[in-house]
């Protein structure tokens, strides 16, 4: 049974959680979850890599030591040193590394005090009072641990868009092989790109003698069959996540794709819209008393609705049928629109590849440019640039432009802003650079007032261009810290700043929502990688699916324009 590079990624992850609240020395644990992050991202399977040939400790961050353990993870799905470190380790502590907040060293403090080793350990202490009292904590603390232990109970547990792929794409082309299928096409929120998927919906097509449905069952990776039937059938996969199999009519495709990809609001208003001309819309086509009147293809739907076709990533209920009925849809924005990239790091400090393999793997990609956004010197867990080491860099960019005429380095730094919003170099330093991307990564619990006038000063800096990922969440890891969004978005457009979206999969930060704030207040967009290695690269297509379900096109897009118009923008 093969071992997805997610499970590696988990596994590796978890090691570092237990090792950290043991105190291991901290290389140690960074290092398990560097590794954690190069596997989960990967574009290949490791084990196909194995199966390859392929040298596995060529990786960034991987080494032969890492490369061994993944062997022999995807040889047996075991990893010893886990299992050695969860026998000493209160296997439900690294639970309690969900809990916003509490890190490795905070929750080592509660279980020496407390004895807690569960979320219910944690309630309970939370609930008598008990933590206010443990040395690091207080009444502040004790009453955020409570509000996040609501809001843990009532998360559902969803996963993140880049791992539901690697999921559903290998299922799919397994479906394809079985006898009798010919159409078939993943619905719901996968469909519709949001950044978390639920389950899986998959439609197909078939011959009145197909085996699919024995076939789907069959799969090495299904764990239990809740249900099977000639027309359905519902299965939980090894990962936990559940897939539904449908067959439908041939002429019925259409309009089942609509229907079960959703989103729910919207089909509810699609519905409203064909009871009024007094049609009846359904997962089985659109029908006018008894006649099925459409519902082979998605456009025929929409078409008795007297509509365009609406993009699966716009059905959300928010203004797009108005839209739609006005004329008024956005031509969205594809990937081909890219020119460039504007977030991305090198060894110099946190990244995995040097400055020549950054810029060949995005000319590789088509880019005219690539900007080369190493941390600042405050970020020491990153190994930030000072003054001395930027001006080294600058100047190995300058070398490489002179020998270069198909990609052009852009000259650039991801700087910290401090907690009173300065930055975290001098201007006189900034100045040299072709453009500033700004950051918060630390004090993330500032009050929201604090947290908001600290980016508003920050924008205030003529050197300061783009807002990266600004609200600092991780999906599934750590909410947004609280600011005024739309007080900062107002702020940008007026000073002409730019805003990120922020395109690594597990960050997506921007959220689509803010997306269309922004660019109903005329902010425009960066969408950046954030990358850290070459094959990073490849995540501008997950931030194209957010800007997609944010409305943007083309237009709101700083890093769709030519460079010589981009250069000119920075200069404004």
């Amino acid at each position: 049974m093969p071992v997805h590079n997610r499970e590696i990624a988990d596994k590796f992850d978890r090691l570092a959680d237990l090792l950290e609240i043991e105190g291991a020395n901290p290389f140690r644990v960074r290092a398990y979850r560097n590794a954690a992050r190069t596997v989960r991202g990967y574009p290949r399977a490791m084990a196909d890599l194995i199966d390859d040939g392929e040298d596995l400790s060529e990786l960034p961050d991987i080494g032969d030591d890492l490369a061994e353990k993944i062997d022999k993870l995807v040889e047996s799905g075991d990893l010893p040193l886990l299992d050695e470190v969860e026998q000493r380790t209160p296997k439900a502590l690294s639970e309690l590394m969900k809990i916003e907040g509490l890190g490795a060293k905070r929750i080592k403090a509660l279980h020496e005090a407390l004895e807690i080793d569960t979320i219910d350990d944690l309630k309970e202490a939370a609930e008598r009072g008990d933590i206010r009292n443990v040395e690091g904590f207080g009444d502040k603390s004790e009453e955020k641990i409570k509000q996040r232990l609501v809001k843990y109970a009532g998360d559902e547990q969803r996963t993140q868009l880049i791992e539901a792929e690697e999921i559903a794409k290998p299922l799919v082309e397994y479906l394809k092989k079985a006898k009798g299928l010919k159409d078939i096409a993943i619905a719901g929120s996968y469909r519709r790109r949001k950044e978390t998927v639920g389950d899986l919906d998959i439609l197909i097509t078939a011959k009145q003698d197909a085996d699919v449905m024995d076939h789907f069952t069959d799969y090495e990776e299904v764990d239990e069959i809740v249900s099977k039937g000639k027309t359905r059938s519902t299965v939980y996969l090894r990962c936990g996540m559940q897939v539904d199999l449908r067959v439908v009519p041939q002429v019925s495709f259409g309009a089942a794709q609509h229907y079960f990809t959703g989103s729910r609001d919207h089909n509810i208003a699609v519905r409203k819209l064909g009871i009024k001309k007094g049609y009846k819309v359904n997962e089985y086509g659109v029908f006018k008393g008894d006649e099925r009147i459409a519902g082979k293809t998605e456009k025929s739907v929409y078409k008795k609705m007297d509509l365009p076709y609406i993009e699966p990533e716009l059905r959300e209920n928010r203004g797009e049928l108005e839209a739609a009925r006005k004329g008024e849809l956005p031509k969205l924005i594809e990937l081909d629109d890219i020119r460039g990239n504007l977030h991305a790091h090198t060894k110099a400090t946190d990244g995995h590849d040097s400055l020549k393999k950054m810029a060949r793997a995005a000319a590789e990609r088509g880019y005219e440019y690539l900007a080369i956004t190493d941390h600042s010197r405050r970020l020491a867990v990153a190994n930030g640039l000072d003054e001395k080491r930027l001006r080294k860099q600058l100047d190995a960019i300058d070398k490489f432009n002179g020998d270069q005429d198909d990609i052009r380095i852009l000259k650039s730094i991801e700087v910290d802003i401090l907690e009173d919003g300065k930055l975290d170099l001098p201007d006189s330093a900034l100045k040299e650079l072709d453009f500033v991307l700004c950051a918060v990564h630390h004090k993330f619990d500032l009050p929201r007032k604090k947290q908001t006038e600290r980016i508003l000063r920050a924008l205030d800096n003529r050197h300061c261009h783009i807002l990266a990922h600004p609200s600092g969440r991780l999906i599934n890891e750590r909410e947004a810290y609280e600011f005024d969004l739309e007080k900062i978005l107002e702020e940008a457009a007026d000073r002409g700043r730019a805003i990120e979206l922020n395109a690594q999969p597990d960050r997506l930060d921007l959220t689509d929502e803010s997306c269309k704030m922004a660019k109903d207040l005329g902010v425009k967009i960066s969408i950046a990688t954030d990358a850290h290695s070459a094959t990073d690269l490849d995540y501008m297509r997950f931030g194209i699916d957010q800007a997609r379900r944010g409305w943007l096109e083309k237009k709101d897009v700083v890093n769709c324009l030519p460079l010589e118009k981009l250069l000119k923008l920075f200069e404004r």
